[in-house]
């Protein structure tokens, strides 16, 4: 046979010139795998075993939609292709044989998104339209294009066991999962994401496989590390671990290279354990790059210790900051429990994370009772990925109730602005944008027998929010097993109106941090901070011509009026006053108006508002001159 080299080196590939697959899988501990082809025409061909532990042969005639699957040694059972591209059954059922080049793509023009100018938004596909495939999905695009995102965080979706799914429980790292549709509709997504303007990236799981439907320990005990918090880790530096790690680099590989993503967000970093000279979370970002060609790719991180060392030398883009979320949700809600127990919401706080990103870098941190986090010199602001609500955060925190529902409308559009004016990555959760007010529950749908343990893992796990361990609270968790909890976290694509209230307010803030390079400045001198009152703080973003400097004032409290400020970053430029651009107040977003901040009189804030500012020339405070004989009329403070 002749033809190209392949394009992996495991799983089923067309060949050259002469028509036929080649299959390529690693079983080191089996003497004999035979390939067993269920349709169009059953037939059996034992593989060659090569000295690492490769079995590979070539089928002859067989073409894209053929089905097979594997006999290892002499087991009766039948095992899927360990790199299926496809599962149309599911995961234990037969493989497909797919043609990654039958896709027409038409974004040859496309090259990605400069780092700085993310603004993320993750995706469930399952729950994003009542069909929860990527061809519904992908109708809704132009809406969110419109609303300003430009970065599609999509959670996981290789194939995984059951129907609904958050995808953390995948099993067949290279199959999009069935439940979708198939491969080439998600090609289709996501170029069609790519005409709009808008990068798509995919989370990604390495950590563990999912506990149901996982054949891999059968093709190898190798796999199979230590226990995890999730179910076995993955073995990436010990005995055979050589065909654990070319798995996992070459699928980062794959998702860039055969659906043109535009990066990764790999879940649970700090349960990816490796002593390798090379760790594997490097490796797969390399192969990841070399896969995009000349266009860029972001790759971002989960990592709850908080270790810039992936930044460093792991060569990740950005890591989720989820300090920045724990105070932003103590600020809204008032709740300091659980793991928000080392935060008070305060615009300290709040500043801190803006400025320097993660508020734990080494000191101690109460809740686990040990120092948390590493130092952030030397990072850019770009290199953190900031959120007020997540996948996690809103399944963890209470009955999966969304922001709009537990917290001041006021205060939750002026910590909106927060978000969407920082330096900082920002990043909506689904539904955000429209002020749903669809709950987002764990749901999962695997067999009956974990179904018992999934309710008490879930149920164990939220008790450590006082509230959430009382025996009421208890009683009210929706069952994770249950239909109507996934239901119940579906979408209403009604709600997705531009001139709605909550989207009017994303777009207005989108708009502006697109248009204004002083939100995006990443030059460290460019932003700074200051603390007004227990609950009002600003933020000063400075340019090289003052004339363009910007003015965040935020208050998380009631109205604060003061006539002596001595803090220097809300003075305006020379011969300059201040002029409201933007304020969350705004009655088109729900707000009653905004006064002018700044009078002869007091500086004035209305509460739970964040208002912008721009100079003015036009509108600077006029200088009187003394009073007579220098007497001065005393001020109220």
């Amino acid at each position: 046979m002749t033809g190209p080299a392949r394009r992996l080196p495991i799983g089923a590939e067309l060949g050259g010139s002469e028509r036929g697959v080649r299959v390529r899988v690693w079983a080191p501990t089996h003497a004999k795998v035979t390939l067993v082809v269920e349709a169009p025409a059953p037939r059996e061909i034992v593989l060659g075993r090569g000295l690492t532990g490769h079995h590979s042969g070539f089928v002859p005639g067989l073409a894209p939609g053929a089905l097979y699957r594997f006999r290892l040694d002499d087991d009766p059972a039948l095992y899927p292709d360990p790199a299926s591209r496809f599962q149309p059954e599911g995961p234990t059922g037969p493989s497909e044989v797919i043609d990654p080049d039958g896709f027409t793509w038409t974004d040859a023009a496309w090259r990605g998104i400069p780092a700085h100018k993310h603004v993320l938004y993750e995706m469930h596909i399952g729950t994003f339209t009542p069909e929860g495939t990527w061809a519904a999905a992908m109708e809704q695009l132009p809406f969110l294009a419109a609303v300003g995102i430009t970065t599609l965080e999509v959670m996981p979706v290789n194939e995984w066991a059951g129907h609904h799914n958050w995808g953390y429980d995948g099993v067949c790292f290279f199959a999009p999962t069935h439940n979708y549709g198939t491969p080439d509709d998600m090609r289709r997504f996501v170029d069609r994401a790519h005409s709009l303007g808008i990068a798509v990236i995919l989370d990604v799981v390495y950590n563990h496989f999912g506990p149901s439907g996982n054949t891999m320990f059968v093709w190898c005990p190798y796999y199979k590390s230590k226990a995890g918090d999730w179910g076995d880790a993955l073995n990436f530096d010990g005995e055979g671990s050589t065909g654990v790690r070319e798995l996992v680099i070459e699928n980062a590989g794959y998702w860039i290279s055969e659906f043109h993503l535009d990066g990764l967000r790999i879940d649970a970093t700090q349960a990816i354990d490796d002593s390798s000279s090379e760790h594997v979370l490097a490796a797969l970002c390399r192969r990841a790059r070399e896969a995009a060609g000349e266009r860029t790719i972001f790759i971002v991180g989960e990592n709850e210790p908080q270790d810039t060392k992936l930044l460093r030398s792991h060569g990740l883009d950005a890591l989720w900051n989820d300090d920045f979320h724990h105070s932003a949700r103590v600020a809204v809600t008032g709740l300091s429990e659980g793991y928000l127990h080392d935060y008070r919401g305060t615009p300290q706080e709040l500043l801190s994370a803006i400025k320097r990103g993660f508020l734990y870098q080494g000191q101690l941190y109460p809740w686990q009772r040990n120092p948390r986090g590493t130092p952030t010199r030397g990072t850019q602001r770009a290199q953190f990925v900031h959120f007020i609500e997540n996948h996690d955060q809103v399944a963890n925190i209470g009955f999966g109730e969304r922001l709009r529902d537990v917290s001041p409308p006021g205060t939750l559009r002026a910590l909106t602005a927060l978000l969407l004016l920082s330096p900082e990555l920002p990043m909506l959760f689904q539904g955000q944008e429209t002020g749903s007010r669809r709950p987002w529950r764990f749901f999962v749908d695997h067999c009956e027998d974990l179904r018992d343990p999934i309710r008490k893992g879930r149920a164990d796990f939220v008790k450590q929010f006082k509230r959430m361990a009382t025996a009421e609270a208890q009683a009210g968790l929706g069952d994770p097993c249950a239909e109507q909890t996934y239901r119940g976290c579906i979408l209403d694509p009604a709600e997705r109106d531009l001139d709605a209230p909550w989207v009017r307010l994303h777009k207005d803030l989108l708009e502006l941090r697109r248009n204004d390079p002083a939100f995006t400045d990443q030059r460290f001198e460019a932003l700074d901070g200051a603390v007004l009152s227990d609950h009002v703080f600003v933020l000063r973003y400075f340019q090289d011509d003052p004339s363009d400097d910007r003015l965040l004032l935020v208050n998380l409290g009631s109205t604060f009026s003061q006539a002596i400020v001595a803090e220097p970053l809300i003075a305006p430029p020379a011969d300059h006053g201040w002029r409201i651009l933007w304020s969350s107040e705004d009655p088109r977003y729900g707000g009653h108006g905004t006064p002018p901040p700044f009078t002869r009189d007091r500086l004035g804030i209305p509460g739970r508002a964040a208002v912008l500012l721009a100079p003015d020339p036009s509108i600077s405070i006029r200088k009187d001159p003394p009073p007579p004989g220098g007497d001065k009329e005393t001020v109220e403070p």
